[in-house]
C-alpha cells in the first residue's frame, strides 16, 4: 500500500525499534532513479515559485564562482529529466519573474520537487556549500549554512560529529562521479508547512495536541536524500526530497505505528530535543500506541 501516494511505500519508513545510534543508512543509488516525481508536483512547484518570488533570499543561495559547477548540474537535471520522464514539459527558465537572469542553481531547483545543495571542494578543507535551492527546509536556515563544509553544516545535529561526522567524511571522499548514494531521513513536526525554517530544539508543551487529535494535527515527515558526484568539476550535489503526511496516515498499519513509537521511546534526550518531541511526544506516543494495538 502507498503510504505517499507517490514512490514511497510503508516499508520505506526509516524508523525501527532498535536501540537507538545515529546510522548513515546508505544505499547504493541507481542513477536512474535519481529524481522522483509524484502526484503533487504541480502544487509543489507552484509553492516553489511562490516562495522563490516573496523570499528568494531565504531559499537560493550562492557563492561567487559556483555558476561553473550549478550549470553542470543544471545540464545533467534537464537531461536526466527528458531521458527518464519523457511525458513531462520541461522548460529551462533563464530569467526571474522580473527579468533578472537566474542562477543555474536557481533555475534547477524550479524543475523539481527536490530541494539541491551544491558542494565543491576547497584548497585546505572538505568541500563546503556554494549553491542550493532549499524551498522546502526542515527546520533549518540557509542563509546559515551557506559557505561550510558538511561536518560543520550538521554541527546542531545531536551527536553528528562523535557518530557520524568521520563516516560521512569518509563516503565523501571515495564517492566517484558514475556513483551515488541515498538516505532516509524523518521527523515528526506539529506543522504541516513544507517551508519551515525554524522550530528546532523546542521543549514547550504544545497543549492544543492532545491524544485524540494527534492524528490530525501531527505530520510525519521523511526525506529522501540523495548524494552524486559530479566529473567536470568535481563538485557533489545532495538533494533533499521530501514527503509528508498527517500521522493519521498510519491508521490500519499497526505495525508501523509500533515501529515509530518504539524509535521515539529509543531517542536519547538530547536528539529528542533537537527534534523538539517533547512539545508533543506525550500525546504522539498515546495515538500511536492505539493504533499498533488495534
Amino acid at each position: 500500500m502507498a503510504f505517499w501516494a507517490g514512490p514511497l511505500t510503508f516499508d520505506d519508513l526509516p524508523f525501527d525499534d532498535r536501540p537507538f545510534r545515529l546510522r548513515m543508512g546508505l544505499k547504493p543509488l541507481d542513477l536512474d532513479d535519481w529524481i522522483q516525481v509524484g502526484p503533487e508536483r504541480d502544487e509543489e512547484l507552484a509553492l516553489k515559485r511562490e516562495l522563490l518570488a516573496t523570499r528568494h533570499d531565504e531559499v537560493v543561495g550562492t557563492l561567487p564562482g559556483s555558476e561553473a559547477a550549478s550549470r553542470e548540474v543544471l545540464d545533467a537535471l534537464v537531461e536526466h529529466l527528458a531521458r527518464r520522464f519523457p511525458e513531462l514539459v520541461v522548460e529551462v527558465p533563464e530569467v526571474d519573474g522580473e527579468g533578472r537572469p537566474l542562477h543555474p542553481i536557481d533555475a534547477a531547483g524550479r524543475l523539481v520537487q527536490e530541494d539541491l545543495c551544491l558542494h565543491t571542494p576547497a584548497a585546505d578543507s572538505a568541500p563546503v556549500l556554494v549553491a542550493a535551492s532549499v524551498c522546502f527546509p526542515s527546520r533549518w536556515r540557509l542563509a546559515e549554512k551557506m559557505g561550510l563544509p558538511i561536518r560543520a553544516i550538521h554541527g546542531p545535529v545531536a551527536s553528528y560529529d562523535e557518530q557520524l561526522g568521520s563516516p560521512v567524511d569518509r563516503v565523501l571522499a571515495k564517492l566517484e562521479p558514475g556513483k551515488g548514494v541515498s538516505r532516509l531521513n524523518w521527523s515528526l513536526l506539529d506543522d504541516g508547512a513544507l517551508f519551515q525554517p525554524t522550530g528546532h530544539g523546542r521543549t514547550e508543551r504544545n497543549e492544543a495536541v492532545t491524544p485524540a487529535n494527534a492524528g490530525d494535527l501531527l505530520w510525519l515527515r521523511v526525506e529522501r536524500q540523495t548524494l552524486r558526484r559530479f566529473p567536470r568539476h568535481r563538485s557533489l550535489l545532495f538533494t533533499i526530497r521530501t514527503y509528508q503526511r498527517p500521522l493519521r496516515s498510519l491508521e490500519g498499519q499497526p505495525g508501523a505505528a509500533a515501529r515509530l513509537a518504539g524509535t521515539i521511546r529509543n531517542l536519547p534526550e538530547d536528539t529528542a530535543r533537537y527534534k523538539s518531541l517533547p512539545a508533543f511526544s506525550a500525546a504522539a506516543l498515546a495515538y500511536l500506541d492505539r493504533l499498533a494495538a488495534a
